[in-house]
C-alpha cells in the first residue's frame, strides 16, 4: 500500500441531477468521505480512500476518477453488485425534500462485519476521517465503524468526524442519539453544527435563545455546545461547527467555529446570491480543517481556511471541490 497521511472510509455514491426541462442528467462521482479525500488530494495533502464497489465497468471508472484525482484508492474493498445513487437537483441542498436515496444492497451497504482486517488497511497512516453517514445505512455499517475506530485508536491515530445528520437514512430501527456517541468517543475532532450535535449526541441546545436568531447568540451557543461535548467525550479537544443560512436557491450566508482546547476562534461571514452547487461544502470545510491541522496553520489560520475552502465550493459543479489552494488563500 502506498504511505499516506490521510484515511478516509465512508460509502461511494454516484449523482444524478436531473434537468426535467431539458430532458436529462448530470452524473458526478461523490459521497461525504470520498469528496474529502478530493479536497486533500488537490491540495497536495496524501489520501487513501477507503469504500467497497463491485468489479464492473461502472466502479473501474470511478476508480479511475478517483486516481486521476491523486486519491490512493489500493486500500478500496471489492465485492457487491451496485454503486449507491442519490437524485438531487442542481443546487439543490442535501437536506433538501427533493433527493431521493437510491443505496439499498449497495456494495457498501452489504459490508459485513468481521470480515475486514482493519488495522492492515490503515498501515501507517497518520490521521482517520469517517461520517455519521456511514452508521446511519443500517446495523452492520455501524458495527463497522466500531471496528475500524477500535483498530484507528490501537493504532494511535488522530480521529475526526462530521455529524451530518439525513433523516432519510436512520430508518433502521435505531435513533442517532442510541449509536453515535460510543463512536464518537474515539474522535480527537467533532464537526458538524449545533443542531447535528443534539440530535446526535443529545447535548443541549437553547431554543429559546436561538429565536433570536443573531450572530452573537448562535456563537454563544456554539461555544456552549462544543464545551458540553469536549466534557461528554474527554478524548475530543476540538470541536467545529458551521452555520449556512439560506433565503432563496442561490442564496447563502456561511460562518464557521472552531473551538480548540479551551478557546472559540471564528471565521469571517461570506454571503452570496450566485450559489452553483451546494453538495460538497460541509466535506469541503472538514478537509480545509484537516489539511490545515497538518500543514501546522493556527487556530485562526485554521478556521480561516476550512470556511473559505467550504464557501470556494458553492460555486462549482459536482461534487468535489477542485479549487487550487492558492485561490482558497485569497479569499481568506
Amino acid at each position: 500500500m502506498k504511505p499516506v497521511k490521510v484515511i478516509s472510509f465512508g460509502e461511494i455514491l454516484l449523482r444524478l441531477s436531473p434537468q426535467w426541462e431539458q430532458h436529462n442528467a448530470a452524473l458526478y462521482v461523490g459521497g461525504a468521505e470520498a469528496n474529502v479525500a478530493a479536497a486533500l488530494a488537490k491540495w497536495g495533502t496524501s489520501v487513501a480512500y477507503i469504500s467497497r464497489m463491485p468489479d464492473n465497468g461502472i466502479a473501474h471508472e470511478v476508480n479511475q476518477q478517483l486516481q486521476a484525482l491523486g486519491i490512493s484508492t489500493d486500500r478500496m474493498l471489492t465485492g457487491g453488485d451496485r454503486i449507491g445513487i442519490y437524485y438531487l437537483e442542481q443546487g439543490k441542498d442535501l437536506k433538501n425534500a427533493g433527493v431521493v436515496y437510491d443505496r439499498k444492497y449497495s456494495s457498501f451497504s452489504r459490508l459485513k462485519p468481521g470480515t475486514v482486517d482493519w488495522d492492515s488497511l490503515l498501515g501507517d497512516a497518520e490521521w482517520f476521517h469517517w461520517s455519521a453517514l456511514t452508521p446511519a445505512l443500517n446495523e452492520d455499517t455501524a458495527i463497522i465503524c466500531k471496528e475500524i475506530l477500535e483498530a484507528a485508536t490501537r493504532k494511535g491515530l488522530f480521529i475526526s468526524t462530521d455529524l451530518n445528520y439525513r433523516s432519510r437514512l436512520w430508518q433502521y430501527g435505531k435513533q442517532p442519539f442510541a449509536v453515535m456517541p460510543e463512536l464518537v468517543a474515539h474522535c480527537d475532532l467533532v464537526m458538524g453544527n449545533i443542531w447535528a450535535a443534539h440530535t446526535m449526541l443529545d447535548t443541549n441546545l437553547n431554543t429559546v435563545a436561538l429565536e433570536a436568531n443573531t450572530r452573537e447568540v448562535y456563537l454563544q451557543e456554539a461555544q456552549a455546545v462544543a464545551i458540553e461535548i469536549t466534557e461528554k467525550f474527554p478524548r475530543c479537544k476540538q470541536v467545529a461547527f458551521t452555520y449556512r443560512f439560506s433565503q432563496a436557491p442561490t442564496h447563502n450566508l456561511y460562518y464557521a467555529t472552531w473551538f480548540d482546547n479551551g478557546t472559540l476562534s471564528v471565521s469571517k461571514a461570506y454571503e452570496t446570491n450566485e450559489v452553483v452547487d451546494r453538495v460538497g461544502s460541509g466535506d469541503s470545510f472538514m478537509a480545509g480543517l484537516i489539511h490545515a491541522r497538518l500543514s501546522g496553520m493556527d487556530a485562526q489560520a485554521t478556521i480561516s481556511f476550512a470556511a473559505a475552502a467550504a464557501w470556494s465550493k458553492l460555486f462549482l459543479k459536482g461534487d468535489f471541490n477542485l479549487t487550487a489552494k492558492e485561490d482558497i488563500l485569497k479569499l481568506i
